[in-house]
Formats: C-alpha cells, structure tokens, sequence
C-alpha cells in the first residue's frame, strides 16, 4: 500500500513539473512584414501615351468633261481624310483604338457653279454606317464601319511592328493590301494600308499623359464652307475652289470624365479649278494638316498675339487638361468677327489663344461621346 502510494505521489510530482514549466520557444527566423505596394504609376492604369494620325487625299477628284462612252462628267472635288486616334501601353501595345475615314465631296454644275451645301452635315464613314452603302458590294455581307471595328478589335494588345507585319493580299489595283490571316478573312476585306500608315503616324507622334487615363475617344467637324463657284468679284475673275476643312480631336478621359490628354489637329484641303473645270491642284501631293505646317501654315503673320495656329491649340489642349466637357463647352468667349465667332475670353488664354475654338470645342465633346 505504501509502496503504491509512493508511486502514485512520485507520479504527481512530474507532472506538476511538467505543467508547470513553459516550452522553450522555437528559434525561427523572423519573416519580415511585405512591403506597402507603391501607388501604381502612369505605365500601371495601362494607357500612358495617346497619339493622332491622319492621311489626306485628293485623287478621286474629277475634272469638267466626259467619259469614255461620252456621257458628262460634272467637277467634283474629293478629301479623303483617314483619321486614326490611338492610346498606348508602357510597352508600345495599342490599348485603344478608332479608325475612321472622312470621304468629303463637293460637287459643281457644268456652269462650275457649286450645288454641293456649303452649311450641310457631312459625315465620316463611320457615322455614315449602314448609309455609306458598302454592303451591297460586300462579299462578306459587312459595311465599312463593321470592318473597321474588326480590324481596331484585332490591333487591341499588339504593337506596332506587330500589326504591320501583318500578312495581306491584293485583291485588285484598288485594294492592294486586304489581310491575309485566318482572324480577318471572313471580317474584312477592305485594304488597310492607309490604316496602318496612319496608325504608325498616331505612335510616332504620341504625347505621353498623366496617370488616370481610362478611355480614348476620336471627334471630328467638317464643313466645306469656304468652298467656291466660278465668279467675278470686283471686275476680277474668282476660279472655283473646293475647301474642305476637316477638324479631328483625340482626347483621353478618366473615371470622372476629365480630359488627361487631347490632341487637336485640322487638315484645311483646297482642290482649286481652272476656268475650264480642269483640276489644277496636284492630285498626287502630300497634303498635310495645320499641325504638320507648323510655321508654314503663315497665321503668324496676321496674329495679334505673336503666336502660329499650332502653337495657339497647343495653348489651348494645356488649358483643356483636367477639365471635363462640360466645363470645356461652358469656357466663355467673345466674337471678334464673322470668321471668329468664339475666341476664348478667360484670363488663362487672352495672351496665348485668338482663334475660334468652337468646332475644336465640338470636336472634344464627340470624342467624350464615342470614348472606348
């Protein structure tokens, strides 16, 4: 019985001591706390540069006279101005993109007189859309707006080289690079070199932008008002002249709708005529925007404040930056006369900026509209 108790008692007295007893600690090497993410930069919302390309031509434009089975061929003057606006990534990727065509005619009576409407609307390709009438021609059963998109869907995620080594095919002297990859062939089958070019220009020449930048948009305004008949005016002859003034916006926007960057361009084109209704203009020039004139351009001339039109919308881009289109179309302005019916009356812009700004106004709020 003592023996038993004994045990019983040495038995308790170990395990009192266990118990009692903390555990040794463990030796590990501490893992020290993951640093705070850095806020993401520019390069990390994914758009950090946007640009704008264009191309212009005047070679489907037609004399006075008649055709091969001598029915009458009436003047007309056609700008074809394709217009690409673009939004890049820190590695060259397009992010977005909008390709669209201005395809502007103006038309003339055997009396070269105009009958085309100086103050008419005149639409792009893509706000044509099922009115341009390609469909009907189409072997694929797609107008050129849904080809378009095709091909803006395709170039999302590649870079430039990328797209332009794209393998294509000519189908005829009219379309002479058609894509020529199994992703395109049942969706496009309109030439695209034009595209492409004018693409290559939107990255070549592209800003970079603050941080923010959600979606691109692209607006334009054209109008061919200053387009002339054949008169006289002060004893003097004034030959017909077809002008067609094409201004194109580019601008990205933010979550909360803010401008984070624009670009802002005009390709003003003349076709002039010869009293006979001859094209004397060279269809086969290289006709560039105000922006590419730079000083050429010859505004400076007449400019009160000193400044070229490319520095004056350079001015008014800066101004436009952090604003919304709301606030943009509220800036107040004054007419200075018949040809500048909106010149900005605002502190910020009275030294820098004396052009009109209505249509390049315009031309943002259509691009906020068709942001992507």
């Amino acid at each position: 019985m003592k023996k038993a108790l004994s045990i019983f008692l040495v038995l308790m007295l170990t395990l009192s001591l266990v118990v009692g007893c903390s555990a040794p600690a463990p030796t590990t090497t501490e893992t020290p706390a993951p640093a705070a993410p850095e806020a993401p930069a520019a390069s990390d919302t994914g758009i950090v540069k946007m640009g704008i390309g264009h191309s212009t031509s005047i070679a489907k434009s037609k004399d006075l006279g008649t055709d091969k089975d001598g029915k009458e061929v009436l003047p007309l003057g056609q700008v074809d101005t394709v217009i690409v606006a673009a939004a890049f990534d820190k590695d060259g990727k397009v992010v977005s993109v909008t390709i669209d065509n201005a395809q502007t005619k103006v038309n003339f009576d055997n009396k070269l007189q105009l009958t085309s409407d100086p103050k008419g609307e005149y639409k792009t390709k893509v706000e044509l859309a099922g009115e341009y009438g390609m469909i009907k021609a189409s072997s694929i059963g797609k107008e050129w707006y849904e080809q378009a998109a095709e091909l803006e869907k395709w170039m999302i995620g590649k870079t430039l080289d990328e797209i332009k080594a794209m393998k294509t095919k000519q189908r005829d002297e009219a379309h002479p690079a058609v894509p020529d990859v199994p992703e395109l062939a049942s969706t496009v089958t309109i030439t695209i070199q034009d595209y492409v070019g004018a693409l290559e220009e939107a990255y070549n020449n592209a800003v970079e932008i603050g941080s923010g930048a959600e979606k691109l948009g692209l607006g334009h305004n054209i109008a061919i008002g200053k387009s002339k008949g054949l008169a006289t005016q002060d004893g003097k002859e004034v030959l017909p002249l077809a002008q067609v003034d094409t201004v194109m916006a580019a601008a990205a926007f933010d979550k909360d709708g803010k401008v984070v960057g624009v670009v802002i361009d005009n390709a003003q084109t003349k076709i002039q005529y010869d009293k006979d209704g001859k094209v004397t203009s060279d269809k086969n020039a290289e006709y560039k925007t105000k922006v590419e004139l730079g000083m050429e351009y010859g505004m400076v001339k007449a400019s009160t404040i000193g400044k070229e039109w490319f520095q004056q919308i350079a001015e008014l881009e800066k101004w436009m930056v952090g604003k919304t289109v709301e606030e943009i179309q509220g800036m107040k302005t004054k007419a200075k006369d018949e040809a500048h019916p909106a010149v900005p009356d605002i502190p910020e812009l009275t030294s820098s900026v004396t052009v009109s700004v209505e249509h390049y106004t315009e031309a943002v709020a259509e691009a906020f509209d068709n942001a992507k």
